[in-house]
């Protein structure tokens, strides 16, 4: 049919898809790493188990920005939420002790503009490059009258090998083991539908002396804090004292430290006593908080500062605060603050409790 309708006309331009895939590929050469064995552009993506793996185990995870987007969106600055994508599912890989060997993405929007695509892609790879991964693949999606015109959204997912006798699964903690806290960025990726409810201008102007953002959007948008290296780097040499890890994400503390914990079989629960006062609690959430944030949820949503946290043996504690911290200037980022590590608490005990661990309010106790 001469005069029948196109796929441009139904709202899919693939030229513009050609123009943002050129895009792309600029950016995944620069996070190519030893064992990928494909390049962007192919139907799927190819790695390499590492020779010096005896047992592999594959460890995966998945994550998307969420509604933090939506301020990249108003802000019109899209170079760094990619940088949130890969944090959200290369952190929970950390958890067990394992680094993340490649990662794929996925972006979908209404009408693609190659140029944000591009900007988007590029978050995409700096998080790569900080977490030491492959970037292997993606998709972009383009569907018209699905998304609004000028809204994309994020996900994607990495996976990582092991060997199956360094995996971290929590059953080494013990009573006594001392928590160490490394410091987040601010928000990271989570509580942002809250965070939208309470801030409405994200050009106010806005300082904390703790980022280079001028305004509260901007520091809004200031990207989750990437713990791989400075971990994988501790655990190098301090494997067998680290017997727990935990990425405080959606939920914040009462949600997520439960769940380095296994359940108890003799009647005495192990949980988390944290020693109130012992870091420094980011200007953002008290800002958060005088907008109107419950301050008796705080702790239930946000991550207070405190992005990561390892249990370790009591007796090499200061000793792996020390690391990181020493090696911290290694990983300055423009525009972030420093990593800190600092002994926040402990492992102590509860009584058995019946049902789910996480959010269970006998499981992290504050002193």
């Amino acid at each position: 049919m001469a005069n029948g309708v196109d796929y441009k006309a139904a709202g899919v331009d693939v030229n513009e898809g050609y123009r943002a895939v050129d895009k792309y590929r600029v950016q995944a050469s620069r996070a190519k790493i030893p064992g990928q064995l494909t390049d962007l552009g192919a139907f799927n993506g190819m790695f390499a188990v590492p020779k010096d793996v005896k047992e592999p185990i594959m460890v995966s995870g998945t994550d998307g920005v969420g509604t933090k987007l939506d301020i990249a969106f108003k802000l019109k600055k899209y170079d760094t939420v990619g940088i949130d994508c890969v944090a959200m599912s290369v952190n929970d890989i950390l958890c067990s002790g394992v680094q993340t060997n490649f990662f794929l993405d996925y972006i979908a929007c209404g009408k693609l503009d190659a140029q944000i695509a591009g900007e988007l892609v590029k978050g995409v790879t700096d998080g790569c490059l900080e977490a030491g991964c492959a970037l292997l693949g993606g998709e972009t999606a383009e569907m018209p009258g699905f998304y609004d015109e000028g809204k994309y959204d994020l996900a994607g997912f990495g996976v990582g090998v092991v060997d199956k006798k360094d995996i971290i699964d929590g059953t080494k903690i013990c009573e006594g083991d001392i928590l160490v806290g490394l410091s987040s960025t601010g928000a990271h990726s989570n509580g942002y539908s809250l965070i939208r409810k309470l801030v409405t201008d994200f050009s106010e102007p806005y300082s904390d002396g703790e980022t280079s953002a001028k305004t509260i959007g901007e520091a809004l948008l200031t990207p989750t804090r990437i713990y791989v290296k400075p971990v994988m780097e501790v655990l190098a040499q301090y494997r067998e004292s680290v017997h727990g890890m935990v990425h405080i994400t959606g939920g914040g503390f009462y949600e997520n430290l439960p769940r380095m914990y296994i359940e108890a079989s003799d009647g005495v629960q192990l949980c988390s006593v944290i020693k109130k006062g012992s870091w420094k609690i980011p200007a953002i959430f008290a800002e958060l908080e005088r907008r109107g944030a419950d301050s008796s949820r705080m702790f239930s949503t946000f991550n207070m500062g405190i992005g990561f946290v390892l249990a370790v043996e009591k007796s090499k504690a200061q000793e792996i605060c020390d690391l990181f911290n020493k090696n911290a200037p290694k990983y300055h980022k423009e525009g972030c603050p420093d990593l800190l590590a600092t002994k926040i608490g402990y492992v102590g005990h509860t009584e058995k409790i019946t049902g789910e661990l996480k959010g269970n309010p006998q499981m992290t106790i504050f002193e």
